[in-house]
C-alpha cells in the first residue's frame, strides 16, 4: 500500500503580502481543532457551512470575500471548498448553513463561486480516507472595493489571486479534519 502522507504545506496565507489582521470567530469551529462532522461532506457529515463572525476590520472596508481552502488536498493546488464574493461591508456574520446549497440567507449582492467540487456553495471537508490531517482555512478578506467585478463563473483560484490586490486586512480561522 502506498502511503498518502506528504510533507505539510506551509500556511498559504503566510506566503502573501503582509496585511493587518482582524478577528474571525465561529460558534461551530474552534481554531486549531477538528471540524465537527456537520461541516464535512462525508458519510458522517451534513455538509453545512459553519457560523462565522468577524470584527476589528479597517473602517475603510468596502466589501468582503469569504473562503474555505484546503492546502493539504492531494495535488499541487489544494482544494477550494467555498468562495463567497461581494459580501457587503455591513455584513459581519454568516449564520450556520448560510453557504449551503439552496440557502436564502446570504447577504444581498453576495454570491458563491463554484468550488473545486463544481458546486456554487460551501462543500465541506472530505479528505481521502487514510490521508494525513487536512487543514481548512476559513478566511475573510476585508477589501478596498465594493465589488471585484467578477461573475458566478469566475474561478476561485483566480478570484483569490485578484483579492490579494484589494486586501486591506485578513482574518483566518483554521479547522482540521482526518478520516
Amino acid at each position: 500500500m502506498t502511503s498518502l502522507t506528504r510533507p505539510v504545506a506551509p500556511d498559504p496565507y503566510s506566503l502573501l503580502p503582509a496585511v493587518p489582521s482582524f478577528e474571525l470567530r465561529s460558534d461551530d469551529v474552534t481554531h486549531g481543532d477538528r471540524l465537527p462532522d456537520a461541516h464535512t461532506n462525508t458519510p458522517a457529515g451534513a455538509n453545512v457551512s459553519p457560523h462565522l463572525a468577524w470584527s476589528g476590520f479597517p473602517p475603510e472596508t468596502r466589501s468582503f470575500v469569504v473562503s474555505c481552502f484546503d492546502p493539504d488536498a492531494p495535488g499541487p493546488a489544494g482544494w477550494w471548498h467555498w468562495t463567497l464574493v461581494d459580501v457587503p461591508a455591513t455584513t459581519t456574520e454568516l449564520a450556520t448553513g448560510a453557504g449551503t446549497a439552496g440557502s436564502t440567507t446570504l447577504p444581498d449582492g453576495a454570491f458563491a463561486l463554484r468550488g473545486d467540487d463544481g458546486e456554487p456553495a460551501y462543500v465541506g471537508a472530505a479528505p481521502p480516507p487514510g490521508d494525513q490531517v487536512h487543514r481548512y482555512f476559513f478566511v475573510v478578506h476585508a477589501l478596498d472595493t465594493d465589488s471585484l467585478g467578477v461573475g458566478p463563473d469566475a474561478m476561485p483560484g483566480a478570484v483569490n489571486t485578484a483579492v490579494v490586490f484589494h486586501t486591506l486586512a485578513r482574518a483566518v480561522l483554521v479547522g482540521t479534519y482526518q478520516r
